[in-house]
């Protein structure tokens, strides 16, 4: 079963090839995606990668957590499931 990570902290270059390659060191990747913001088209610092199991997730969060890309240490965690979010027009 596949296991989604949380990255943050990265340097705003990195690309979804450039994820997905610094966490095939870990195992086997089933997908990486950057974070880019709508409106700017530019990264917002983090991303998501699915690692094929949990144990691949458990290692790769093990060896890159605090380690550096591009002279930023990243953060590697469980990404947890995004929260509903709710707008009323009268709140400002």
């Amino acid at each position: 079963m596949e296991k989604k990570l949380y990255v943050g902290n990265l340097p705003f270059t990195t690309t979804d090839d450039g994820l997905k390659e610094i966490f095939s060191a870990a195992g086997n990747v089933a997908s990486a995606t950057i974070i880019i913001d709508k409106i700017s088209k530019r990264s917002k610092g983090f991303g998501f990668v699915e690692m094929a199991s949990e144990e691949e997730a458990a290692k790769a969060k093990e060896m890159l957590n605090g380690s550096e890309v591009e002279g930023r240490k990243i953060l590697v965690d469980e990404a947890r499931p995004m929260k509903e979010r709710t707008f009323d027009r009268n709140e400002e």
